[in-house]
């Protein structure tokens, strides 16, 4: 075990920045560039103290990832990290717009407080749209996607057309990289919108918790089968975006009644012909908050199911080796130690682009932070509201005393627990959670259950690439075909 005394052994003139973490026996190091390396106890003590034998494979690899000071390329190195963080420079890429906070499915994990479908007030006018679009082309930023929610956005349906038609027809101007994607729980599909949907080449998500025992137990709906309606358009939206790059993605959001599922929700997912699986963990907020003794977990709870559902995931790939079928968690973690490359998952970065990489447009116009902040604000709590769309521009939302603080508490660098961990190149925090968690929109990490969750599943990874086949699998994840796919979507839901 590296003592104190061996940490004091350092030589400084020789040995870079580093993190370091002790994982199953080994010595994970990680640098400010993204690049890692595993030691045993040996090795490491002869790193620290300088004494690699310049001729020997290891300290090849300690120059060529950045490890020795006397063979670091600071320019290069300085070029690398502006690659990895041009989004800073490039404003607001993801506009979510909540067009009504009316829905007919009362779901028990629910986060953004809907209403009841009476409630037509909750709905977004038109007037307001409009100026919800005019503000969105304000950003500077060349690729846009506007992403609706709510609520379920299929409620205000004629809001939902006329943005999509106003959007397409102001990036005639514009020429920006414009998607636009809806998340919905399909429910009030028809063949109409559907047609109009797939016409103006709008991209769909949707909740999917598994197999119906499990979704409809999660996702409750008193008019019908919530899994039924769900199954039938997610199999007629595949179906009829065979030739398209963007087909149909799903979310499952998983509840203590989940846990005992793994095997079962991932093989819904292949059943369905999903091209990857998202393994999203609880947010105490909304209605979830209210119902957490009941569906709530703890970290390691969530991680066990989380080990047995990769497992799986793992063994399917190994067993046929032209599948493709990932975990989109791991796959935005993969992205980053794998190919040194920033996937712009607003959950894995630092700073976390609330404000710089999102905002949220609510019903009422009123502009947040994030979707998060948006849903504080439902709470009742307006700390992370930044404006609205009838006063003021893009330019002010951005210059507000709100962005500004959450970028500085987003910065790992600027976080004491953060700024040490051999994690820092691959994770990010979520300002809002720690604030509705811990009070504080800085955090308290060593007791905050995200940043618990997060590092329990870089632990697994990392393990598990110590076994080259299972790292082949998770480079094929990774791996690009043409043209990059847009990370931007879809990601906070």
């Amino acid at each position: 075990m590296i003592t104190l005394a061996d940490i004091q052994t350092l030589d400084e003139k020789k040995v870079g920045p580093f993190n370091y973490r002790l994982l199953g026996g080994r010595y994970l190091l990680t640098n400010a560039q993204g690049r890692y390396l595993e030691l045993d106890e040996e090795q490491f003590k002869s790193f620290l103290k300088g004494q690699v034998p310049a001729d020997s494979p290891l300290h090849a690899e300690l120059k060529e990832r950045g490890f020795l000071k006397e063979w670091m390329d600071f320019d290069g190195l300085a070029k690398g990290w502006a690659k990895r963080n041009a989004f800073l420079a490039q404003g607001t890429g993801l506009h979510i717009v909540v067009v009504t906070l009316r829905c007919n499915q009362k779901c028990v994990y629910c986060q953004v407080s809907s209403v009841s479908m009476k409630e037509t007030s909750a709905d977004m006018t038109l007037e307001t749209a409009a100026k919800v679009v005019d503000r969105i082309f304000q950003t500077p930023n060349k690729a846009i996607t506007i992403e609706f929610q709510g609520g379920e956005p299929l409620v205000n349906w004629p809001v939902v057309k006329f943005i999509v038609e106003k959007a397409r027809q102001l990036n005639k101007k514009a020429k920006k990289d414009l998607m636009i994607g809806i998340v919905s729980n399909l429910s009030l599909m028809d063949k109409r919108k559907l047609d109009f949907l797939l016409k103006n080449n709008v991209t769909f998500c949707t909740s999917l918790d598994g197999p119906a025992e499990v979704h409809e137990r999660n996702r409750i709906w008193l008019g019908g089968s919530s899994y039924g309606d769900t199954a039938k358009w997610w199999d007629e939206i595949l179906e009829r975006t065979k030739r398209k790059r963007y087909r149909i993605d799903g979310l499952t959001t998983i509840t203590r009644h989940s846990l005992g599922y793994p095997k079962q929700i991932v093989d819904e997912y292949i059943r369905r012909g999903a091209r990857g699986i998202y393994l999203r963990s609880l947010t105490p907020l909304g209605f979830a908050l209210q119902t957490w003794e009941k569906i709530g977990y703890s970290p390691e709870e969530f991680l066990d199911f989380y080990r047995k559902s990769m497992d799986y995931i793992i063994e399917i790939n190994l067993r046929n080796k032209r599948r493709k079928f990932f975990e989109n968690m791991a796959k935005q973690f993969l992205t980053k130690i794998l190919l040194n490359e920033e996937p712009n998952n607003l959950d894995v970065r630092s700073p976390c682009g609330a404000g710089i990489g999102q905002v949220a447009y609510n019903y009422d116009g009123d502009v947040f932070t994030c979707d998060e902040g948006r849903m504080l604000g439902k709470m009742g709590d307006d700390t992370f509201k930044i404006g609205d769309v009838f006063s003021g521009t893009h330019v002010e939302t951005m210059r507000h005393p709100a962005v500004r603080a959450l970028i500085t508490a987003s910065t790992l660098e600027s976080q004491p627990q953060c700024s040490t961990c051999a994690y820092n190149p691959y994770d990010g925090v979520c300002p809002v959670y720690n604030y509705k968690t811990q009070g504080d929109i800085n955090g308290r990490m060593h007791s905050n259950l995200r940043c618990r969750t997060h590092m329990g599943v870089l632990d697994y990874l990392f393990e598990k690439m110590r076994d080259p086949q299972v790292k082949e699998v998770f480079t094929r994840w990774v791996a690009k075909a043409g043209k990059p796919i847009r990370s931007d979507i879809f990601q906070r839901n």
